[in-house]
């Protein structure tokens, strides 16, 4: 039987779009040749990317960032320097100094030599009163500070006097230079002052009438009240001089010291101190400091 020449040219041209369509659709095409039709496999396509490995246990997985040649980066934060401050004009800047210490006895003080720059200041509550507390400063970048506690003192017999006179057993009031050596019937505390331990024969004048009155002597005995010093114990332990009457003036008393207390007794008219305290102030006192010694009642410190 033969086949219609139209039905062989419908299955070539349905062959040949087959083949047109497979490339458009990149699939698989039948490709008609003299012989048979052979069947073309198309082109491997891009394999697709490969998921992410899963994470380990315990571990978040750690996402590969994404770059794209449209992305737009946020620009890095800037680092500014700070501003420069400037001091306000009109105020007053705080100061480095060291501040007073409000209520010194010392501060109030006003006829201290100006090189001095330690201070004793020896008080008691009033002119009739045998028992007080001595009180010592240092100035320091131009301020009064206290140096050693506050320590309880005798005065004389008859408390303070503003016009002593030789024998009349009383502490006189005023300002006073510290002697330029101390003495002791014990060896050198460790003074920065001259140091003489006594030994026989050392006496302190007390005579008015002679030469040398109010005045340290080595030999024989001055007569009048005079004090055989190396043997005064325990008062004369340790002494330093007190400057008061000097250069002497017979008669306006003698031998004013700030020596080592007798327990349960006052003084002749010296200032005295336990033993421990007494030896803190030789050894704090300084004659480079020009250092001074002010006595009087509480309520008349605002004189010196």
């Amino acid at each position: 039987m033969s086949v219609p020449r139209i039905s062989v040219l419908g299955v070539a041209f349905g062959v040949l779009a087959l083949a047109l369509a497979g490339d458009a659709i990149g699939g698989a095409r039948w490709v008609a040749a003299s012989g048979p039709a052979v069947l073309v496999q198309p082109a491997p396509m891009p394999a697709a990317p490969a998921a992410p490995a899963p994470a380990a246990p315990g571990h978040d997985p750690v996402p590969s960032p994404s770059v794209s040649p449209s992305d737009n980066p946020s620009p890095a934060p800037s680092r500014s320097k700070p501003p420069v401050l400037s001091w306000p004009s009109g105020v007053p800047r705080p100061s480095r100094t060291v501040q007073p210490v409000p209520g010194t006895l010392a501060s109030h003080l006003h006829t201290l030599p100006a090189g001095t720059t330690q201070v004793i200041v020896a008080y008691a509550s009033g002119y009739g009163v045998t028992t007080g507390t001595l009180e010592t400063f240092q100035k320091v970048n131009g301020y009064w500070r206290p140096a050693l506690p506050p320590m309880p003192m005798r005065l004389g017999g008859k408390g303070f006097n503003d016009h002593k006179v030789e024998g009349d057993l009383t502490t006189p009031t005023g300002m006073y230079a510290i002697g330029a050596t101390m003495y002791g019937i014990a060896g050198n505390p460790g003074v920065r002052y001259a140091y003489h331990q006594l030994v026989a024969n050392d006496w302190w004048n007390e005579n008015p009438s002679s030469p040398g009155y109010n005045s340290f002597v080595h030999g024989g005995d001055p007569g009048g009240a005079s004090e055989a010093l190396w043997q005064v114990s325990p008062q004369y332990t340790y002494l330093a001089v007190i400057g008061y009457n000097l250069p002497a003036r017979p008669g306006r008393g003698s031998a004013i010291f700030l020596h080592v207390v007798h327990t349960g007794y006052a003084t002749d008219g010296c200032v005295s101190l336990p033993v421990a305290d007494l030896l803190r102030v030789p050894r704090w006192l300084d004659p480079a400091a020009e250092p001074r010694i002010v006595m009087a009642p509480r309520q008349a410190l605002g004189r010196y």
